[in-house]
């Protein structure tokens, strides 16, 4: 029931804004959240910027406290001509995770969308962000902040010493890397960031030690003992590793130690973006739900009127909304559009199931008390599983989805699935499948080094349902960690379950380009 509220109650009246409203918001906004919504979050920090400085965010991959790099410069004057053409919109907020949460809000925002913006990003994608467990395990809020000062005055210092074109250069082969720089799996040192200015000066007696290790293990004598001694080998270099950032960076022989520590900056900010690869939908479903949540409640007890709630509905439908595939803007799924009704279907099973709900879901449907269920949800689970296990046939028959095979080597298209039983689950499992990293980025792994030899180093790509890399952007990225190397490399794109060989890709290192 809406309550009628006289103009003393609005947090505010028309577009305008000043810092006191964006307190009054901020305190509203986390009056509902925390008392009406339960959430837990982090402190909150709203950082109000222009026009050009999220532009500027945008080219430095959401970080405005990154370091410098030409790739940044060039994608903010991509964005920027695009922008002013008025072929394209700004995010309204950028958020990081970080304690306190930081919340870049535009100051070209009207005070409703300053609104949202709090609701969906301080605490919508702050509580995700403190809870979901890929984001407990694999970063540190704590340290990001300190972590990212020191990882910008460190390239600065760099680049003076050493000269603009050797960092960019070795930034360049570094961020080519970047999908092979994070570490996929549990039971990996997770990050710590607040120690990382200490722990640099440790790790140089570290590396010699190892260094010495590692050469007298170069094989010699019998086949026997050779073999041996390859194992020993092996298993003091980490092989096989999925992470070759990491591999480099402790192992590649002709690096120097401000190379490697540029390296780790580089690496450690890839393991820090990485559960945000695999919980897109989740995230933003939670935050588009959050902010839905908030902003309802605000103009149900009269807190905003009619127009800014008007206007609100429709940014959210904007947000929300899921091109066909016949549309000139359609690009795939929208995470915002998938997200957001995964949730109100998952609150509709709780409060309201069906025959066919209880069926599916005999845990959730029925049990009430949504929010609390949506909180276990977003705690355990990250896109994949996501998908997997809460999409229901309610949903797939709203979305009108289809499982259809496109196999090359057949003359026709195959609708593999449709609405039935084994249909729903069949596409279920396929579009969960779409949202699996391992499937999403390619599983390269350094396998050897052949340090009797010529050092050359040795990896294989597991290629997954055919999936071969597109050879020119193989080749470049392979020149780019040959560089690093500092010796040949081979690349062997392999079936995983024979591990015969598909393909081959090789590069020898340029002198003088990294070392």
């Amino acid at each position: 029931m809406t309550t009628i509220a006289g103009a003393d109650d609005l947090l505010f009246q028309g577009n305008d804004w000043d810092f006191s409203t964006i307190q009054r918001i901020h305190d509203t906004v986390a009056d509902i959240a925390e008392k009406d919504l339960k959430l837990s979050t982090y402190p909150n920090q709203i950082e109000i910027i222009t026009a050009e400085q999220m532009l500027d965010a945008y080219a430095s991959i959401g970080m405005p406290l990154f370091y410098k790099h030409w790739s940044f410069g060039k994608r903010f004057a991509q964005h920027e001509s695009v922008y002013r053409k008025g072929l394209m919109g700004l995010a309204y907020e950028i958020v990081i995770n970080s304690n306190p949460c930081i919340s870049y809000i535009m100051e070209e925002n009207s005070a409703t969308m300053q609104t949202l913006v709090i609701a969906h990003a301080a605490f919508g994608h702050n509580h995700f962000f403190k809870n979901n467990y890929q984001f407990r395990q694999w970063t540190d809020p704590d340290g990001i902040l300190d972590y990212l000062s020191f990882a910008k005055a460190y390239i600065a210092s760099c680049e003076e010493r050493y000269g603009h074109a050797a960092v960019e250069r070795l930034l360049d082969a570094a961020h080519a890397l970047m999908n092979q720089g994070v570490h996929r799996y549990p039971g990996k040192k997770s990050l710590d960031l607040m120690n990382e200015e200490r722990r640099e000066r440790e790790r140089d007696a570290e590396r010699e030690r190892m260094y010495n290790d590692l050469w007298r293990t170069v094989p010699r004598g019998p086949a026997s003992k050779r073999r041996v001694l390859d194992d020993r080998r092996r298993a003091l270099l980490g092989l096989p590793q999925e992470n070759v950032l990491y591999f480099l960076e402790k192992t590649a022989p002709k690096l120097k130690p401000w190379q490697r520590e540029i390296l780790r900056i580089v690496r450690l900010i890839a393991q820090y973006f990485y559960p945000q690869q695999q919980t897109k939908v989740m995230n933003e479903g939670c935050a588009t739900w959050i902010h839905y949540q908030i902003m309802t409640t605000l103009h149900e007890r009269g807190r905003i009127d009619d127009g800014s709630f008007l206007e609100f509905l429709t940014s959210h439908t904007n947000v929300v909304r899921q091109p066909l595939y016949t549309d000139p803007h359609y690009s795939g799924i929208n995470p915002y559009a998938l997200g957001y009704d995964m949730m109100c279907d998952i609150v509709r099973i709780a409060n309201e199931p069906t025959e066919e709900d209880r069926a599916w879901f005999p845990d959730l449907a029925g049990r009430g008390d949504a929010t609390e269920a949506l909180k276990d949800i977003w705690a355990n689970y990250r896109d994949e599983s996501f998908i997997a296990q809460y999409l229901s046939p309610r949903l797939i028959r709203k979305w009108r989805l289809f499982h259809i095979e496109d196999d090359p080597d057949k003359p026709h298209l195959e609708v593999s699935a449709i609405h039935d039983e084994r249909g729903y689950r069949n596409i279920r499992r396929m579009l969960a499948r779409q949202h699996d990293i391992g499937r999403i980025t390619p599983d390269i792994q350094v396998v050897d080094v052949d340090l009797d030899g010529n050092r050359r180093l040795m990896l294989h790509h597991r290629v997954l349902d055919g999936g071969l890399l597109e050879p020119e952007e193989a080749a470049r990225v392979l020149q780019h960690l040959a560089d690093l190397w500092g010796y040949d490399v081979l690349l062997k794109e392999v079936d995983p379950g024979t591990l015969t060989v598909l393909e081959e890709h090789a590069a020898s290192a340029r002198d003088g380009v990294i070392v």
